[in-house]
């Protein structure tokens, strides 16, 4: 290995960047450089193992992947010798690359969005007189809903266990499920969970297929390994084959958060037994201040820091007499930070130094308004994917899925709902055509500006270009009021920055369907954005900033009243909180209302968060 990485890692972190031959699991604790480890690995293999060979490194967030290009784009040609992305990224191109065998041509139209799959089985219910019968039967409106979203949520289950559900016992699950797939390829669609499954089915069905990516890919790299689910692991064990031994796995079982996706840090154990994996540990934080870290470890006990950072920093608690109050609070003490900057983090505090986190979007939502009221830059992520919150951008996006996907007859009729008219017929091919003659149906004016956007990008037949449709919305906006002006401007400049994205990505090879599959997947997100972050501790995981407060930190919302009486949720609220801390790099701040408006309209008094510990308090 080369001196100059050698000096900028930690013994642990040489150990695991020299390893060469054999499976190893690398159990990494916040802030001790999981990916710089990762990054220098990759860069370590691809310029001192001779031989000719690519390396395939499976992120588990986008911001990681775009990360690690960022630090290798001075390998030059070498760098092009590396898959580095999700593993969901990696299984839409093999699938579009070899998913003949599976049933797939081209690049998969993926429907990533709750109410699309919701949609898709509705309609696959009104279909199947078996299944309409069942959920009609029941006179409650609710419970008919519920049985619905039950379903939903098996049809994931199942697709999430390609092995422990391959074959269905229950004719009525297999019945729902069959349906629902049928719906969806009725639509030329495939949904989130799909990738996975094909890809898996792809691998075992086709064992020369396998030996090829193996032969390709001689080493593997997983980051975020507490996070794989039955899927992901079988999908690994299906690209590796009995003998392939080349793969290493970096995780924190201290950071699994995503159990109602299924995932469980057990597969760590599993793969730490079934490949005989070396394991090496990193038990340092150079991430945290020792105030930050002190609140990780009132979290977890177990969390030990053999070596950190020596700043101090700062943990504090701030009490609300309500909700607003809270958020008045928070916003007071960020405006403070910028006038008066901390000793403890450098170059002062701006916006993006600053992070808002909610166990749920609902936290957020009066500390979004006290933002927007005094005019302070910031920006949500409170999803996987940017939700618009301007009709024209919203009925935009449903345009370009159509274009690129002319059988999406989902997303057809939902355009005919939202411009009042008559959705084109089944056997209409032309989606330009068809959309045309819906907006001149239409009386709706943004139904007509959305079209003119869509035909901007038509006309240009030489190659694939959206900023032409982007300039027309704006010039429609203007013809609006403030508010609604302001909502188109912020949900385009978001569009267009994925769509940056997606250029930097694809270059000259760019297409529709590409760019459409990449945005579902998340791939074409910016990862760094102007303004403070306003995020759910889900979406924050892999993200870092010098001030964090976590907001809602009373006894029922964080910890959620579901996990309540319930260990296995505990543990998972619990671990959702150790990484809601670990966010901050410097300065942290936990906050809570002493008075909770619920949604029914009553207002309860709340408790602090059993997971506060901290003891200097700040009154609202």
């Amino acid at each position: 290995m080369n001196s100059p990485t050698k000096a900028r890692l930690s013994q642990q972190q040489v150990a695991v960047v020299s390893h060469l031959d054999g499976a190893l699991l690398v159990v990494a604790g916040p802030g001790s450089g999981k990916t710089r480890v990762l990054t220098e690995r990759v860069r370590s293999l691809l310029t001192n193992v001779p031989g000719h060979f690519r390396v395939l490194a499976l992120t588990f967030t986008n911001k990681a992947a775009d990360e690690m290009r960022d630090r290798l784009s001075d390998l030059g040609e070498n760098r092009q010798r590396a898959f580095i992305g999700t593993l969901h990224s990696f299984c839409l191109e093999m699938i579009t690359e070899r998913g003949k065998s599976v049933g797939v041509e081209g690049t998969p139209h993926i429907f990533e969005q709750h109410k699309d799959r919701k949609e898709i089985l509705l309609e696959a219910i009104r279909q199947d007189p078996l299944l309409d019968e069942e959920v009609n039967q029941i006179v409650d409106r609710k419970d008919r809903n519920r049985m619905v979203d039950n379903w939903l949520q098996t049809i994931s289950r199942i697709k999430a266990h390609p092995i422990s559900c391959a074959v269905l016992s229950d004719e009525l699950d297999q019945r729902v499920i069959d349906a629902y797939d049928a719906g969806l390829r009725a639509c030329g669609a495939y949904d989130f969970d799909d990738l996975l499954l094909l890809a898996y089915r792809l691998l075992t069905n086709n064992p020369k297929l396998a030996d090829f990516y193996r032969r390709l890919y001689k080493f593997v790299c997983v980051d975020e390994a507490q996070d794989l689910n039955e899927a992901q692991y079988a999908l690994l064990c299906a690209l590796c084959g009995d003998a392939y031994k080349n793969v290493m796995m970096v995780g924190d079982p201290k950071q699994s958060i995503y159990g109602f996706n299924t995932s469980s840090p057990e597969y760590m154990e599993r793969f730490l037994s079934e490949f005989g994996a070396k394991r090496i540990e990193l038990t340092e934080n150079f991430r945290s201040s020792q105030a930050v870290v002190s609140v990780a470890r009132s979290i977890d006990p177990h969390y030990l820091v053999d070596a950190q950072l020596p700043i101090k920093g700062a943990a504090r608690v701030f009490v609300g007499d309500n909700e607003a109050g809270e958020a008045t609070l928070i916003v007071d003490e960020i405006e403070l930070l910028f006038s008066q900057g901390h000793p403890d983090v450098e170059g002062g505090v701006e916006p993006s130094k600053c992070a808002v986190l909610g166990r749920t979007r609902f936290a957020l939502l009066e500390i979004e308004k006290e933002l927007r009221r005094r005019g302070i830059p910031f920006h949500k992520r409170l999803t996987a994917n940017h939700e618009n919150e301007s009709e024209l951008v919203d009925d935009f996006q449903l345009a370009l899925r159509v274009m690129a996907n002319p059988r999406d007859r989902l997303h057809f009729s939902a355009l005919a709902l939202k411009w009042k008219v008559t959705p084109p017929p089944p056997t209409a091919t032309d989606a330009l055509k068809a959309l045309s003659q819906m907006a001149l149906a239409s009386s709706d004016s943004r139904a007509k500006a959305v079209v003119s956007a869509i035909t901007a990008i038509s006309q240009n037949t030489a190659r694939l270009d959206l900023m032409p449709a982007f300039k027309l919305m704006r010039e429609y906006a203007d013809t609006l009021d403030e508010n609604s002006r302001r909502a188109i401007y912020e949900d385009a400049a978001v569009f267009q920055q994925e769509w940056d994205q997606y250029l930097r990505s694809d270059g000259p090879s760019r297409t529709l369907a590409g760019f459409m599959s990449s945005k579902a997947l998340g791939a074409t997100q910016k990862a760094h954005r102007e303004g403070v972050a306003l995020l759910t501790v889900h979406s924050s995981k892999g993200l870092e900033f010098e001030v964090v407060f976590v907001a809602g930190m009373a006894e029922g919302t964080f910890p959620d009243y579901r996990a309540v009486g319930r260990p296995r949720e505990m543990a998972e609220e619990n671990r959702n909180a150790f990484v809601a801390v670990t966010r901050s790099k410097r300065l942290l701040y936990l906050t809570y209302p002493r008075v909770k408006l619920m949604p029914w309209g009553d207002n309860r008094a709340q408790q602090k968060s059993r997971f506060i510990s901290v003891s200097e308090v700040v009154d609202g």
